[in-house]
């Protein structure tokens, strides 16, 4: 039991363990780090996984040569790409029976509402922008695949989202992971990616909770 809290501790919060595994598993790392953000974008079941704070803290261990820069831009912008490309297909061929239960243990509904009406207001172009919301970054391929959305037009706006969400994340941490300001208040950067990441998600919802609370307005009489 100790070594499964351990393990899902480690996955949880890998962008607090990246030197200790990088010291550990050397090369590896790339391997490791390849399938976490995979995961993080290709599979439904694991949007907990980090993904911001990841790339961020990722680029601040290369500004200081514990990872190679320009293999962390090519392999984590390929796993991005390919995650949601698996995901889109695993939306059209089993979305629509995953979620026909209201209730699951695994796979949340509201999760797939939420990035519906998400989808719903930005088309085609939620692709690129939830690569930027936590949660909606895992279901938005998901729901394009469900949609039936033209692969093609998907693949354009899957690779452009891909290079944009890990170059510019991993890139910020390059430059700026490692200024005096930054090192010193390094979680609370951390947690600043990740409030500002899930704000747009937050305020949708509110928008969304402040509408339907409104009450109906009845027809003005002639």
């Amino acid at each position: 039991m100790d070594l499964i809290e351990h393990l899902i501790d480690l996955l949880v919060n890998l962008d607090d363990h990246l030197l200790e595994i990088t010291r550990q598993y050397g090369t590896w790392t790339y391997a490791i780090l390849f399938a976490v953000i995979f995961a993080e974008t290709g599979l439904v079941v694991t949007p907990f996984l980090p993904g911001d704070s990841l790339l961020f803290a990722l680029g601040s261990l290369a500004a200081i040569g514990a990872l190679d820069l320009t293999t962390l831009l090519v392999l984590m912008s390929a796993a991005a790409i390919i995650g949601d490309t698996v995901n889109y297909w695993i939306g059209a061929r089993v979305g629509p029976k995953v979620f026909s239960q209201e209730k699951s243990r695994f796979f949340k509904k509201e999760y797939l509402d939420r990035t519906h009406a998400f989808y719903e207001k930005y088309g085609g172009k939620t692709i690129i922008i939830a690569r930027f919301v936590p949660i909606i970054r895992t279901f938005a391929p998901f729901v394009a695949g469900i949609g039936k959305m033209t692969y093609l037009k998907f693949l354009t706006y899957n690779v452009l989202g891909g290079l944009l969400w890990v170059g510019g994340l991993t890139l910020a941490g390059f430059f700026f992971g490692n200024l005096p300001f930054v090192r010193e208040h390094f979680s609370v950067i951390i947690i600043a990616i990740i409030i500002i990441s899930i704000l747009p998600g937050v305020i949708e919802f509110l928008r969304h909770r402040r509408q339907a609370s409104r009450p109906a307005q009845s027809p003005e009489a002639d």
